[in-house]
């Protein structure tokens, strides 16, 4: 062997080793240490171009009494539903400034105790807005009544009420939350798929809670559940927290769900978060615990994370330093339903942007496996509904085997053939997307 063969085969030996090391600057004398690439990426990153329309979103709120959680481990918040919307703002620049398009986001949130309809009445004088609503139901169509709202276009990011979808529906009005028809429906499928058919309401005492309750009820009837008992449940704790709070917990929800028909599940209706979560691991009998606490039906969950949902997770908690409730996630959605809209239509007015987004051509994305459209009968945002776990992914609806003839997701909430929604004033385009 020639002493340049040798060579030759150590220096293929070596060479593993100099590629599995770590690579280290070294020290010229002379000659300074490169720049960390964080430094000197900015100077070869193209900057984004002015854009050319700005496009005006106004979030229009009102401070209402949040229930307290009942687990300590909640955090009292009073910032849910803006921090979405801001950092959708953040999302639709992201690419929307490329476009030549940027959304700007004005925040007019009033006390409890103030006229949300006298700030709607001075923001829109100088004309038709683009607004994602944070409103109650009577505030929401208060504001949307308006004659200077008429050709506005408003998202409704809070407000699960079927009315709104129904007798009391508006066209200048876009629900981006599912109603309570939609979130009984997307449980009920589930159940049903599971063969466990009789369900058992136990609810609370808010108007709230007798909407949802109606609603679990028209969804056994249309998917062949059943509905074997309801009872009215008030809770009335002395310290559930401290001392003996637990003992008074765990005597009393055996008592009122003792002798009960017989029964799959307890289907918990508690809206305003007063008993439910005792529920689980309490009742009379070893029943699941499903509706507002158990297994729920959720519009977005902090456990969720397919179809990229962690990044967006991730995303609000950089931006809020806080975990993305539902109503953040509503708020989220709706700004970026205006992103979406002003980067694809070839005009940015009010009208323009309204008229794309109630056309069969609208799309928006919203890490959910699916893009969402608008259904035009009742304005509502047609989506997926997660079925969560406390602490993860259970499923997701509709079920397989729940069909539809046009979009599956129809088979939660109202259909066309059952609404009671008329819009007097206009005529929705025909639907001719594919389906």
């Amino acid at each position: 062997m020639t002493y340049g063969t040798t060579l030759l085969r150590l220096a293929v030996a070596a060479l593993p080793l100099a590629l599995c090391a770590p690579a280290h600057a070294v020290e010229d004398p002379g000659r300074t240490l490169s720049e960390p690439a964080e430094k000197s990426r900015p100077a070869r990153k193209r900057p984004a171009p002015k854009p050319k329309t700005v496009v005006d979103i106004v979030y229009l709120g009102k401070q209402y009494k949040e229930p307290i959680p009942l687990s300590l481990m909640e955090p009292v918040l009073n910032d849910k539903g803006i921090q979405g919307a801001r950092l959708a703002v953040l999302d639709n620049n992201a690419t929307g400034r490329f476009l030549g398009v940027e959304t700007a986001l004005k925040e007019h949130i009033v006390q409890e105790d103030d006229d949300v309809v006298a700030e709607a009445k001075a923001l829109l004088a100088d004309g038709p807005k683009l607004i994602v609503a944070d409103l109650e139901p009577d505030d929401l169509l208060a504001v949307a009544d308006l004659p200077e709202a008429h050709d506005s276009l408003i998202l409704s990011m809070r407000s699960a009420d079927d009315r709104l979808r129904q007798e009391d529906c508006r066209y200048n009005v876009v629900h981006i939350v599912p109603n309570w028809a939609m979130r009984a429906d997307a449980l009920a499928q589930y159940l049903i798929w599971k063969k466990w058919p009789r369900w058992m309401i136990v609810k609370g005492v808010t108007p709230e809670d007798d909407d949802y309750a109606e609603a679990v009820k028209r969804a056994a009837k249309r998917f062949g559940g059943e509905v074997v008992e309801e009872r009215t449940y008030k809770f009335e704790a002395g310290s559930r927290r401290v001392e003996t709070g637990h003992q008074q917990i765990q005597t009393q929800i055996p008592m009122a769900t003792d002798n009960a028909a017989d029964h799959d599940v307890i289907f918990v209706i508690d809206t305003g978060e007063a008993f439910g979560l005792y529920f689980m691991y309490r009742t009379a009998d070893p029943d699941p615990v499903v509706g507002t606490h158990g297994l729920t039906s959720s519009i977005w969950h902090r456990a969720f994370e397919q179809w990229g949902g962690m990044s967006l997770q991730s995303g609000f908690q950089k931006l809020a330093k806080r975990d993305m409730t539902e109503q953040d996630y509503g708020g989220w959605l709706a700004v970026r339903a205006f992103g979406e809209a002003a980067t694809r239509s070839p005009k940015h007015d009010v009208k323009a942007l309204r008229d794309y987004i109630l056309s069969d051509k609208f799309r928006v994305a919203g890490f959910k496996g699916q893009k969402m459209t608008v259904r035009p009968w009742d304005h509502q945002l047609r989506q997926p509904i997660l079925i969560m776990a406390p602490r993860a992914l259970v499923s997701l609806s509709p079920q397989e085997g729940f069909l539809h003839q046009h979009f599956p997701a129809d088979t939660l909430g109202f259909d066309e053939p059952e609404t009671a929604c008329r819009f007097p004033e206009h005529k929705t385009p025909k639907t001719t997307v594919q389906r």
